[in-house]
């Protein structure tokens, strides 16, 4: 298998959570916003594919010509390219640029409130897509999709931990079958996405993350709820003390 149609392959459920239909008189930038939160979220990294025209706009149910404009925009941008051929489409050329700490630090003091307010509602949609997940009958698909993001996370590079870290989550929420739950995960996500980023990469915290990252996963796949709540209640309130100790 080429690696454009592996890459395929691994997007059969990707992007649920993101590119869902936009419902605005602002079609244009809606759609723009989407693709970014894609990018940004990790949903979509570096030389990744972008789901064919014709798909993204059924998926994001705006017309193809207001597709293209905003690919167009985005690639003016830097953000994407397009290439031709047999293995051609839209490819991702943004990356995410190296926190700054002193800046991230003003913008949780300007945050105040807002940001115990932003870890709230991640832990309740999270949890709540864990339980839910957790009780569907999930595919075959849809099993082999969840364990697909974990190994990834298990293997990722330093440098690609964050943005695979944020995929493994959204896949969670993509597998609740909610597309308004799957969507709040995302915003939840979008809040805190630059803050999270900013996190350093500590040894001993990244090995009990992905003990608890295959706890949330077995407990999903096992349709064991209780344990499901569990685990990822544990995991959030690890990544919210850190970010507190980092950045409060």
């Amino acid at each position: 298998m080429d690696q454009a149609d592996e890459r395929d392959t691994r997007m059969d459920w990707q992007g649920g959570a993101i590119f869902r239909p936009v419902r605005t008189g602002n079609a244009f930038e809606e759609t723009v916003e989407r693709i970014l939160e894609a990018v940004k979220l990790g949903v979509f990294g570096y030389g990744d594919r972008l789901p064919p025209e014709r798909e993204l706009a059924a998926r994001l149910h705006v017309s193809r010509e207001t597709l293209r404009d905003a690919i167009r925009s985005l690639q003016q941008a830097g953000c994407v390219e397009s290439r031709r051929g047999r293995y051609g489409g839209t490819f991702v050329t943004y990356r995410l640029p190296p926190p700054d700490l002193g800046e991230l630090r003003r913008a949780v003091q300007d945050m105040g409130t807002e940001l115990e307010d932003a870890l709230t509602f991640r832990m309740v949609l999270e949890i709540g897509a864990a339980e839910q997940a957790a009780r569907r009958t999930l595919t075959p698909e849809q099993r082999d999709y969840l364990r697909r993001r974990l190994g990834e996370l298990d293997e990722a590079a330093p440098e690609d931990y964050r943005r695979l870290d944020s995929r493994f989550h959204l896949a969670i929420a993509e597998l609740t079958g909610s597309h308004s739950l799957a969507a709040g995960i995302a915003e939840s996500r979008m809040r805190l996405n630059d803050l999270l980023n900013a996190i350093p990469m500590l040894e001993r915290n990244i090995a009990h993350a992905c003990e608890q990252h295959r706890a949330m996963a077995e407990a999903i796949l096992a349709g064991d709820v209780e344990a499901a709540r569990r685990s990822t209640e544990e995991h959030l309130e690890a990544t919210a003390a850190l970010l507190r100790g980092f950045l409060g």
